[in-house]
C-alpha cells in the first residue's frame, strides 16, 4: 500500500509502510548509506506529517519485509489485543499525544499490544524532549544480586576491559571502577579471545573477586552465546549470559546465534539459581547499523531494526539490554547531534516495550563527536530514567579502541543530580567508608589496603 502527503506545493509519495518509517526518520548517515533516507528536509517533514496521520493498526496489517523472518513472527506473536485496546483507536500522533499525557502504569499496562514498529514510528514524531518525558515516567525494573532500575537509581556496568585479557589487569581495572562506585549493574569484561578456556578463567577471576570483597554484584564475560553455554556445562560460575542481538533473524544470523540458542542459554543460566535477588540472567547488546553492516535489514531503517531488536529482547528474562549508541561508528551515526539523538531513541523505544534499558554512551575516535556530546547525552539519559549506563578507566577503551563514559563520569552524575546506586550496592559502598551515608563518595584512597585482599593472590 502506497501513502502520500502534500507539503508546500509538492505532493510526496511513499510507496510501501516501509519507505514512509525511513523518509520519516530524523537524518542520520546510515540511512543515507543505504539509500534510504529522506533526499531533502521537506521530504522528510511530509514524510512525519503523513506517518502522524497513520493509524496504530496499519502495522498489524502491513508487513514491513515479506522474507521468512523468525523475529517478524516472535513479533506476532507477542502482540496481545487486549493491551492493545486502549490505545487501538489512535493513530501515530494521537498516540504521542496520549503517551505524554498517560501515567507510567498506564503506560507499562500496553507494552504488550504495542509492536516495535508502532514504537519506532511515534519516536519519529516525537522531539528529544518528548522522548525525555515519556521514558521518564516508565519504570523497568529487574534484580540479579542488585536491583536495577528502581526509582531516583542510576547503576553503572564496569568495564575492565583488557587488550590481552591479563587477569591482573582486569582485576585492577575493576576495583578502580569499584572505588568511584560502578560496578551495581554488572562487572562486565569484552574478552579479547572468545576460546572457552579464556572465558573460563576470567569468569572465574569475576567470581574470585566478588566473593574475596563480599560484592554484591553480577559478573558477566561477553563472549559469545554458545561459548557460555560450553562454559557453563563445564562448571564455570556464570552470573550472566551475553548475546549481542539484532532486529532480523538474517542479522542474528550474522552474529552466529538463534532465538533457541538464546532460550537454552537463558534455561542453563537459570539453572545454576546464581540470583541472591532475582534471576534476570540475560544481558543483551544491540545497536543502530547492525543490521545494515550484515545486510540483515532488508531495506528497513537503521532506527526501525534497532527497535526490533527489542522484541527479542523483551522475550527473554533480561535483567540487561544496552544499546551502544555510538560505537559502530560515523559510518552509521555521523556526527555528536546524530549519536545523541539515536541514544534518547533506544532508550525510549527500548522502555516503552518494556526492556530495561541502559546505554553505553559512546562514539568512535573517527566520528564528529567528543565527550561534550556525550556529557549531553549521559545527562539527558538520566533525566529519562535510564536504568545504567557503561564506564571505563578515563573513559577510554584500551581494548575496544571507543571512548565511553569514565568511572568518575558516573560519580559526577550522581553527585550532581541526587540518583543514587542499586541499593543493595549503595548499602556495600557505605559499609565500606567508599561513600558516605548522604551518596558522596569520601575519597577513601586506602579503601583497598584495609580488605586484606591481594589482588595479584587473585589473579593468579
Amino acid at each position: 500500500m502506497s501513502y502520500s502527503h502534500t507539503f508546500g506545493q509538492t505532493r510526496w509519495q511513499f510507496d510501501d509502510l516501509r519507505t514512509l518509517l525511513a523518509r520519516a526518520t530524523p537524518h542520520r548517515s546510515g540511512d543515507v548509506l543505504a539509500g534510504l533516507a529522506a533526499t531533502s528536509a521537506e521530504e522528510r517533514i511530509a514524510a512525519q506529517y503523513c506517518l502522524a496521520d497513520l493509524p496504530l493498526s496499519t502495522f498489524l496489517a502491513e508487513a514491513l519485509f515479506d522474507a521468512p523472518d523468525d523475529v517478524t513472527d516472535l513479533i506476532a506473536a507477542q502482540h496481545d489485543p487486549a493491551a492493545f485496546a486502549p490505545v487501538a483507536s489512535l493513530t501515530v500522533g494521537e498516540f504521542r499525544e496520549w503517551l505524554l499525557g498517560a501515567t507510567g502504569a498506564q503506560i507499562g499496562a500496553i507494552k504488550w499490544g504495542i509492536t516495535p514498529e508502532m514504537a519506532a514510528a511515534v519516536s519519529k514524531v516525537m522531539r528529544n524532549a518528548d522522548l525525555i518525558s515519556v521514558a521518564r515516567k516508565i519504570r523497568v525494573v529487574r534484580a540479579f544480586r542488585t536491583t536495577v532500575g528502581l526509582p531516583g537509581t542510576i547503576a553503572g556496568r564496569n568495564q575492565p576491559n583488557s587488550p590481552t585479557d591479563d587477569p591482573l589487569g582486569i582485576a585492577i581495572s575493576a576495583v578502580d571502577g569499584l572505588v568511584y562506585g560502578s560496578g551495581d549493574a554488572v562487572i562486565g569484561v569484552n574478552p579479547a579471545t572468545d576460546g572457552v578456556a579464556e572465558y573460563i578463567r576470567t569468569a572465574r577471576l569475576l567470581d574470585d573477586l566478588r566473593m574475596s570483597f563480599d560484592l554484591p554484584v553480577q559478573s558477566c564475560v561477553l563472549g559469545h552465546v554458545t561459548t557460555a553455554i560450553e562454559a557453563m556445562n563445564m562448571g564455570a560460575p556464570v552470573d550472566l549470559v551475553f548475546q549481542s542481538i539484532a532486529g532480523s533473524q538474517a542479522a542474528n544470523a550474522g552474529f552466529g546465534v538463534s532465538l533457541s540458542m538464546l532460550t537454552e542459554a537463558q534455561e542453563a543460566a537459570k539453572a545454576l539459581n546464581r540470583g541472591t535477588v532475582g534471576q534476570d540472567v540475560m544481558y543483551f547488546e544491540t545497536g543502530q547499523g547492525a543490521a545494515l553492516s550484515s545486510n540483515g535489514h532488508h531495506g528497513v531503517d537503521q532506527q526501525t531494526m534497532e527497535t526490533r531488536a527489542y522484541a527479542v529482547a523483551r522475550a527473554y528474562d533480561c535483567l540487561l539490554v544496552n544499546t551502544v549508541v555510538g560505537f559502530i561508528g560515523p559510518e552509521y551515526l555521523y556526527d555528536g547531534k546524530q549519536i545523541i539523538r539515536a541514544g534518547l531513541e533506544d532508550h525510549f523505544c527500548g522502555k516503552l516495550l518494556g526492556v530495561p534499558m541502559g546505554v553505553d554512551v559512546c562514539y568512535t575516535n573517527h566520528a564528529e563527536a567528543d565527550q561534550n556530546d556525550m556529557d549531553v547525552l549521559l545527562h539527558a539519559l538520566a533525566n529519562a530514567g535510564v536504568n545504567f549506563v557503561i564506564t571505563v578507566p578515563g573513559a577510554d577503551d584500551i581494548m575496544l579502541n571507543y571512548q565511553s563514559l569514565s568511572h568518575h563520569d558516573l560519580a559526577q552524575l550522581r553527585e550532581t543530580t541526587g540518583l543514587r546506586p542499586a541499593p543493595e550496592f549503595e548499602a556495600w559502598l557505605t559499609g565500606r567508608g567508599i561513600t558516605s551515608p548522604d551518596g558522596l563518595l569520601t575519597g577513601a584512597a586506602d579503601w583497598l589496603t584495609t580488605q586484606g585482599v591481594s589482588l595479584p593472590e587473585i589473579a593468579e
